[in-house]
C-alpha cells in the first residue's frame, strides 16, 4: 500500500503504518470534527483491518470515498432528512407505522430500513432494531459499515475499481455517483 504517500498528503509522520493517527488525520481532512475523527479512527483501525479493507489502496480508497459521500464528509452520522420517504418501504422491511423515521439512515454508511437494522444487529450481537440510534455512534457505525462492506462483497469490486457496482450495492441506485467519483479520485491522489 502507498500509506506513506497518504501520510505525506495528510501531514502526519510518514512511517508507512496505518494506525489511529493516520486515520484520524484522514477523517479530519475529509471534514469530521476532531472528536468524531478520533472515534471513527479508533474503530476503523481495528475493523478495517479485520474486514480486509486495508489490504490494498483500492479497497481503502473506495471504502472511504463511499462513506465520505454517505455521511456528508463524516459530518453526519444520522440522515438529515426525517426518513418519512422510507415509510412503508417493504423492500427495506419498513412494515410498521413509523418505521421510515425510526430506521432512517445512520452511521457513516447510512444503514437504512428495519430489515437492515435487524440483520446487522443480529450479526453483530447488538440490538439495533430496538435501539436504532446506536448505529449513529461513530464507533458502532464504523463497525456496521465494515460488516456491510464485507457482506456485500465490496472488496471484490474495489479490487476491480468498479465504483458503479459498489455504489449500487450501497445506495440501491446511482445517487451521488459524481460526488462518489470525485471523492474516490481525491483519495487515490493522496495515495499516489
Amino acid at each position: 500500500m502507498s500509506i506513506q504517500n497518504l501520510q505525506k498528503a495528510l501531514g502526519v509522520k510518514d512511517d508507512g503504518i496505518v494506525g489511529r493517527a493516520t486515520l484520524t488525520a484522514l477523517f479530519k481532512k475529509l471534514g469530521a470534527t476532531h472528536a468524531r475523527a478520533e472515534e471513527l479512527a479508533l474503530a476503523a483501525n481495528v475493523h478495517m483491518q479485520s474486514y480486509h479493507i486495508l489490504d490494498n489502496d483500492l479497497r481503502l480508497a473506495h471504502f472511504i470515498a463511499q462513506l465520505a459521500h454517505e455521511s456528508g464528509n463524516f459530518r453526519y452520522m444520522e440522515e438529515i432528512a426525517s426518513g418519512a420517504a422510507y415509510e412503508g418501504r417493504k423492500d427495506l422491511g419498513n412494515t410498521e407505522k413509523g418505521d421510515g423515521t425510526r430506521y432512517k439512515g445512520r452511521g457513516p454508511i447510512q444503514l437504512t430500513g428495519r430489515a437492515n437494522y435487524r440483520k446487522y444487529g443480529q450479526a453483530l450481537g447488538i440490538d439495533f432494531e430496538n435501539n436504532p440510534q446506536i448505529v449513529a455512534l461513530p464507533s458502532i457505525g464504523m463497525l456496521v459499515a465494515c460488516k456491510y462492506w464485507s457482506d456485500n462483497e465490496l472488496n471484490e469490486y474495489a479490487d476491480k475499481d468498479d465504483i458503479k457496482i459498489i455504489t449500487k450495492r450501497i445506495n440501491g441506485g446511482f445517487n451521488g455517483l459524481a460526488d462518489r467519483t470525485n471523492q474516490l479520485s481525491k483519495i487515490k491522489g493522496w495515495l499516489s
